[in-house]
């Protein structure tokens, strides 16, 4: 077995790495667990780990982005089966808490196909490269023999949200020698709805989501050293995001965003994904005497197509009553969207020497990775301006307006890279590893990163741990060329709002320079204990800094004393633009805890506990010479804190799994350290930052063990109702009063499992 963080396969526990690694066995979660998707299991099983389900986020209410010690998103590298798993196409944007990160959607892996996730808590772009900034996931697949299967059923105390799943898993012999597993998962989750007062407009809570997901994970040995591989994944996902409400009769939603004839009463517009994820591993490992080698493809594939329903263009509805119609447009509309592609071919090559030293084990290998980014245009209706500017009816589908073709195109980059990974124990107690990694794209060019790691056993059962490393993350494609344009009312005026892709027209107008890579280093310093067979610890403290970390910048307008006569000039009435921008340190500290005791003769209990701190500051904003004196804009107070507070400053885990003969129960509780965030006003408009305070939940579940193979778990999430801090609902970002927080704000749920080996 090899653990994450080392190539070596001799290093066979968490607590014998030289880097902190959580090892994370997912049967429970599967079998017993209150959460049904894989990153709502690790948000209450693993305190570094961050995701926030949104709520009035556009797209970004879609999927589930996960991400470690508080940095963004995309600042996570995530391996399935130890390959590079594909980032998706959405940009989140406007009210999401990862604003202008991309992101895994670990929600397209069955929970049910998982045999254990890997979470190294240290930069490793030395040896994974890009995105490896905070840390690494590993998610290993089932691929052993026999068959067991998953009927669940969950709702919120308020009566909805309804979820229910049935799941399968069955492994087979491949020949006399081979095993392949293959997974089947069907999961409907109904929406819920928060919004207050009772009969608001407004839908706040979870999206509705259906998936339909298959997964195939085997191998087939073809010779005595030779041995072919494979993965295979496909999702299919409808999911439906209720958007802002737009008020009826008496409003100025009418004719602006609303028509009488239409919706008279108002109306919720609905932003509907039709999402497909492909992932697939094809690879052969075989030996030439002492030298393991390893050769694979890794394809990955993300689209998201949306559907605008119950809603309409104003400006086709306006342009019909002026025209002595009633005043309608059609109610739903294509708009658009777009796809991400990611191609990697591997090839790895190590050896162990146990001569050298007392052990030596040296690895090194290529990679090349080719990616694609393409927007799709959305039918004319989602984005016109029929009755013209300020004429009265906004343009495009409210909601969410189409992408227009001069927003849509097709991007691509490929990337080289070169690693020499070595580790030495140079004594029985003292281990030490470095890498080196060289990278070349065609988009930025060239970098190299380095990582030193060591570690010091001082007594059979203590072990002193460090590592230092450079790291980086290139810009996504998303990031580079991601474009839309809105129009928007600012103080009743229509204003065209354009995100302007890197390196176009009023991009380069602005003086405004190429995307490039992120640069961090990484400093981590720690120990393991393992006092008894049954108890071990671990104790890491952490530090992460972050130069030129992109940013989507706030707005700027035609009154900007900097670039404001550019943007007039090209008809612009108000531009936002991803840049290199912003210093970042974070600092933090790791602790777990595990035990396990037999207390009689059929009573077992298990104790965890874990625990997560963790501070960012923004050191400095560079703003490019074109906006030098604008950094506010550039970087405005309340963005700021979505970098600084995106997360909570802490988050612990304490859990008790307790069982006697075919009973177990299981005790956990889940505290959410303080957070504050930004108000649209903000503090310099005499409006306090909306601050939320620290929250526990505590989840309760009883299992009882029909026989060997069957049985059956009642219980229940956040059992005591908690909720977040209440704000003014028109300072937060969704228009609710409480933000989407890691915390949830959707109450008290139960569950009930029932699981089946055959």
């Amino acid at each position: 077995m090899s653990v994450l963080g080392s190539r070596r396969s001799q290093r066979s526990s968490d607590t014998t790495s030289i880097s902190p690694v959580d090892v994370l066995p997912m049967a429970k979660n599967t079998e017993e667990g209150a959460q049904f998707d894989l990153a709502q299991s690790l948000q209450y099983a693993a305190p570094s780990f961050n995701s926030t389900r949104q709520s009035g986020a556009d797209g970004a209410d879609l999927v589930d982005s996960a991400a470690l010690r508080g940095l963004g998103s995309d600042q996570t590298l995530v391996l399935v089966n130890g390959k590079r798993h594909h980032t998706t196409a959405l940009l989140n944007l406007f009210g999401a808490r990862n604003r202008g990160n991309t992101g895994t959607d670990l929600n397209t892996i069955p929970l049910m196909a998982i045999d254990s996730v890997e979470i190294l808590r240290d930069g490793a772009a030395a040896q994974y490269g890009s995105d490896a900034i905070a840390g690494v996931m590993n998610i290993s697949l089932k691929k052993r023999k026999g068959c067991e299967a998953v009927a669940g059923y969950g709702q919120y105390s308020k009566g909805d949200g309804e979820n229910w799943l049935a799941t399968a898993y069955c492994g087979f012999g491949l020949g006399s020698d081979g095993t392949i597993g293959i997974t089947g998962e069907y999961q409907d989750r109904g929406r819920s709805d928060r919004s207050e007062p009772a009969g608001s407009p407004r839908i706040i809570g979870d999206s509705k989501i259906r998936n339909e997901t298959i997964f195939v994970n085997g191998e087939k040995p073809l010779g005595e050293n030779l041995t072919l591989y494979f993965t295979g994944g496909v999702q299919n996902r409808d999911a439906s995001s209720a958007a802002f409400a737009r008020d009826g009769l008496g409003s100025e939603d009418i004719p602006s965003r609303n028509s009488a004839a239409m919706y008279p009463d108002g109306f919720v517009p609905f932003i509907d994904g039709e999402l497909k994820d492909r992932y697939g591993i094809l690879g052969l490992r075989w030996s030439m005497g002492e030298w393991n080698a390893d050769l694979s493809y890794t394809y990955g594939f993300n689209e998201l197509r949306y559907d605008i329903n119950n809603t309409l263009n104003a400006s086709i509805a306006n342009l019909d009553l002026l025209n002595g119609g009633r005043g309608v447009s059609a109610d739903s509309f294509d708009a658009g969207g777009f796809s991400f592609q990611q191609k990697t071919v591997n090839f790895d090559v190590s050896r162990f020497y146990d001569q050298v030293f007392n052990g030596l084990n040296v690895a090194f290998g290529l990679e090349r990775r080719d990616e694609r980014y393409k927007i799709f245009a959305g039918e004319p209706g989602s984005y016109i301006d029929a009755d013209g500017v300020g004429e009265g009816g906004n343009a495009g589908s409210q909601g969410f307006p189409g992408f227009q073709p001069a927003d849509a195109g097709a991007h691509k980059r490929d990337n080289w890279a070169a690693y020499v990974d070595l580790e030495a124990d140079f004594t029985d107690r003292f281990t030490a590893g470095v890498a080196v990694r060289y990278e070349d794209y065609s988009d930025f060019g060239k970098t190299t990163t380095g990582k030193l790691a060591a570690g010091f056993r001082a007594t059979d059962t203590l072990m002193l741990r460090a590592s230092a490393s450079t790291g980086f993350r290139a810009p996504s494609l998303q990031q580079k060329f991601f474009s839309s344009t809105i129009t928007d009312f600012v103080n009743g005026e229509p204003v065209d709002v354009v995100i302007a892709p890197n390196g176009g027209t009023i991009a380069n107008a602005a003086g405004l320079p190429l995307l490039t890579k992120e640069e961090s280093r990484n400093y981590t310093l720690g120990l393991t204990w393992s006092p008894t067979a049954d108890t071990s610890l671990t104790l890491d403290a952490y530090r992460i800094d972050i130069d030129d970390r992109i940013v989507l910048s706030g707005r700027f307008d035609t009154t900007d004393p900097t670039i404001g006569s550019i943007l007039d000039d090209l008809g612009v009435g108000q531009a936002q633009f991803f840049v290199n921008s912003v210093d970042t340190r974070t600092e933090g500290l790791d602790f777990t805890f595990n035990n396990e005791r037999q207390l009689g003769e059929d009573v077992k209990l298990g104790t965890f506990f874990a625990l997560n701190l963790n501070r960012t500051k923004v050191n400095a904003i560079h703003a490019p010479p074109a906006l030098v004196g604008r950094e506010d804009v550039l970087l405005s107070e309340r963005e700021r804190l979505f970098i600084e507070q995106g997360a909570p400053k802490s988050k612990a885990v304490l859990g008790f799994d307790l069982s006697r003969g075919p009973w177990a129960g299981n005790v956990k509780v889940i505290h959410f350290g303080p957070q504050t965030l930004g108000t649209f006003s903000g503090t310099a408009g005499g409006v306090p930052n909306a601050r939320y305070k620290a929250k526990t939940s505590a989840d309760l579940s009883a299992t009882y063990s029909f026989t060997e193979n069957t049985k059956l778990t009642v219980g229940g999430a956040n059992i005591f109702n908690v909720k977040p801090t209440r704000q003014n609902a028109d300072e937060t970002d969704n228009g609710h009063i409480f933000d989407s927080v890691q915390f949830g704000l959707n109450g008290a749920a139960y569950y009930v499992r029932l699981w089946h080996r055959f």
